[in-house]
Order: structure tokens, then sequence, then C-alpha cells
């Protein structure tokens, strides 16, 4: 029996839905050891969209995975803490695990046609999903299938219900999937670059989708994604990962207004800003490369890019904090306003 009062219950801090601190993941590989997620930190509130935001290979994914409990075998994770809602998920066994992604954890694939099962029509998957964790009726499963996709914006839902999905368009399977992840409310959703491979117009469809659906039925959503202009549009908060770390977290508008870290600031150099980047002009661009994550790994893994670099960056830098709930890994942290050197995307509420 809890000893607070219902007064201090009212008053105490609700705790974040899900709690990342010092996430590892370790695969070997021929030359040793990869480390793809070195030590990350952060946390997703109840009903918020955080945004995992980086280039490719930077351990956005491998961080979805290990969340979901969906790595290889020969994958290590550690974590000093990875708890959702109470549960800690790293003493959880296989089948409770497997109990949880669906119900109250789910994941929307990159890619939808090979996440969905291509044997299977539409109706089955998508009553399957709710049927495994809820015990409802054939047709009370089907009348929410129904639902959620016409919820999702595809007409003749009923009809749909019996196509596979090869029959569908790249734009319908990625609605057919929102719709598989929504089947069971869960309380948080990952989706891995969903709109990656849809054409612009489909893009902006998907990403408006989203966002209704997550503010209409109040689930939390990881949104994972390298295009900043995505960010923008649909972020509370965003976190920066480059070489399997987390460099700068803070709240969408912080983020563009105030970037901290070298790597934040240079990306948003690079996005073209209509009106101000001439036509046929050079595009900017970060130099050097990510450095290699076999092995160990000292001081800054950014320090070889970056034009602030000095001898301290031998040594592995701390996360900074620049204000509330804005931090930054770098030695040198500090906000820098938005100006003409750094062109900052609309950020979309």
């Amino acid at each position: 029996m809890s000893n607070l009062s219902s007064t201090e219950r009212s008053t105490a801090p609700a705790s974040p839905l899900l709690s990342v601190k010092q996430l590892r993941v370790d695969l070997p590989v021929a030359k040793g050891t990869l480390h793809a997620v070195r030590g990350i930190d952060f946390h997703v509130e109840r009903g918020e969209m955080l945004c995992l935001v980086g280039e490719s290979g930077c351990g956005k994914s491998m961080t979805s995975l290990a969340l979901m409990g969906l790595l290889p075998r020969k994958a290590q994770i550690n974590a000093d803490c990875l708890n959702f809602d109470g549960i800690d998920l790293l003493t959880m066994t296989e089948h409770e695990r497997s109990n949880l992604r669906g119900a109250r954890m789910a994941m929307i694939f990159q890619e939808p046609m090979t996440a969905l099962n291509p044997a299977y029509t539409l109706g089955n998957q998508l009553c399957e999903a709710l049927r495994r964790h809820q015990r409802v009726s054939r047709k009370a499963a089907h009348d929410r299938a129904v639902y959620l996709l016409e919820r999702v914006g595809i007409s003749a839902a009923a009809e749909r219900m019996r196509q596979y999905p090869h029959q569908l368009s790249g734009g319908l399977r990625q609605r057919v999937m929102i719709a598989m992840a929504l089947m069971c409310e869960p309380d948080l959703i990952i989706a891995d670059e969903p709109t990656t491979a849809l054409d612009v117009t489909i893009q902006a469809q998907i990403l408006h989708l989203l966002r209704d659906l997550q503010q209409e039925f109040g689930t939390a959503v990881i949104f994972i994604t390298h295009d900043l202009g995505v960010v923008a549009r649909i972020a509370d908060r965003v976190a920066v990962m480059y070489a399997g770390e987390v460099i700068e977290t803070a709240s969408a508008q912080a983020l563009f207004k105030t970037p901290s870290h070298p790597y934040t600031q240079g990306l948003l150099r690079c996005i073209p800003s209509p009106g101000k980047t001439p036509p046929g002009s050079r595009l900017q661009a970060i130099p050097g490369v990510v450095p290699s994550l076999v092995g160990k790994l000292h001081g800054c893994a950014f320090c070889n890019r970056c034009d602030q670099a000095d001898e301290i960056c031998q040594t592995t830098p701390p996360l900074h904090p620049i204000a509330s709930g804005h931090s930054a890994r770098c030695h040198f942290a500090h906000p820098l306003a938005s100006s003409a050197q750094i062109n900052t995307p609309e950020v979309v509420s």
C-alpha cells in the first residue's frame, strides 16, 4: 500500500513511460566487436513524440530493436536501466517479451513489404495481431480492423481486408502497418523511418496521419529518421545520435533555435533554404567520415570532423546541460542562436 496521501499523489510527478540509461549493444564481427550503441540515455513521456535523428549507421535502428527485444541472438545488450512503465525489460523472459510486443509496445518497420506476410490476407494479419493478445471474437477483431483501416485513410476497408500485401501500393501498405500497430491500443509505438521509401506527397500524408493518430489515441511514439525536415514537422523532443551515442537532446523548438553540438549545427547548415540557397550552388556538407565503431573508440567521436576540436577532445565529453531539458555531449557545448548560416525548418506544432 502506498504511503502517499491523495494530495501528495496528485502533485507527485509522473514517471516517464520509457526510461533508458546507458544502453549498450555490441555485435561480434570478423574484425572484433562492433559497438553499435555506446551507452545512450533518453526517456519518453506518455503521449509524447520523441524523434531519434542521425545519419545511417549511427545506431538508431539497433536501439529500436533492442527496445523491442528483436536483436539477433549473437548481439549483446547491456543497460543500467531499461524500464517500460515500471517493467524491467532486461529481466523479462522471451515469452514475456512476446506478450508485451504488439500489445503495449508496437513497431512500424521501414519497409512494409518485408514486414507483412505475403501469404496471408490483410484481414488475417490485422485480426491475428489483436487476437494474439486479447480474448475477442473474430467479428470484434474484424470490426476493429475495418475501423482502423478506415481511420488511417484506406477506402473500401472491408474489401481491402480480403486483399494480399502485393495488391497494395507502398503508401497503402504503410497505412496498413500503422493500423496493425494500433490494433491493441499500445502505450508506445516505435516507427523506424516509415516514410523513407515513399514519394514526397505520400510521405507528407503519412506524417500528418501519424501525428493525428498519436494525439487522438494518446500513444507515445519514438520516430526514427535522418530527415530534419521531418523532425521539424512532428517532434515534441529530439535526441540526436552520432556514432552510437546521443550527442544532443532538446525540445524541437530549442534544437532548431539554439543547436549546441557542432554536429547538430553542421546538420542544420546542410539544409538548403528556399529563397536563400542560389540554384545550382554547391550544397554544404560536414567534412570527414564517421569513425569505425569496431574496437575501442577514445575521446569525442566527432573530433576528427569538428573545427572546434582541441586536445581536451581526446577525453570523452559528458552530456553538458545547456538549459532545462537541453543537453549536449561536447566539451565546448554552448547554445548558438539561429543565424544566416543555420537554416532552420519551420517547426509545426
